[in-house]
């Protein structure tokens, strides 16, 4: 279910929160999707704005796109798109949980850590990193340049 900002509020303390730009979406995403699930609380998707995602490359898909795609996972029971930062969601929605791959741990933005610990949010990191938006991209750009 789609969720606005102004809605954030209602669901303090209910969810797990995922964040990301899901541009391409990939299997290691499914599997990030799949593990918090598990959490037993319902899961939230923070999906970036296409703002956010021209500022590492063209987004493949627009932000209402990629939030259609992810909402209709089975193991997201809530999807908002962010035309803030992680930031203010995070104070905004003040999730249970503030979930990330096990390669944020010990790199996850010094504000971010301050803001879950000012408000009790716990902080999970998961082993699910199977592959790379980037790496994804990166390896098709290469792909289409050499056969030019």
């Amino acid at each position: 279910m789609m969720i606005r900002f102004d809605q954030l509020r209602d669901y303090r303390q209910q969810v797990a929160m995922v964040d990301g730009a899901f541009d391409p979406l990939h299997r290691g995403h499914i599997e990030y999707f799949r593990a918090a699930s598990t959490l037993e609380v319902p899961l939230l998707c923070n999906v970036a704005s296409d703002a956010y995602v021209r500022t590492k490359h063209q987004p493949l898909l627009s932000e209402d796109q990629r939030a259609a795609v992810v909402d209709a996972i089975r193991y997201i029971s809530y999807t908002h798109i962010n035309q803030f930062d992680t930031e203010t969601i995070l104070r905004e929605l003040r999730p249970k949980y503030y979930v990330k791959g096990k390669d944020w741990e010990g790199r996850l933005p010094g504000e971010q850590v301050r803001i879950c610990a000012e408000h009790g949010i716990g902080v999970v990191y998961l082993d699910t990193v199977l592959d790379s938006s980037s790496r994804i991209l990166n390896e098709f750009l290469s792909a289409k340049q050499s056969t030019r």
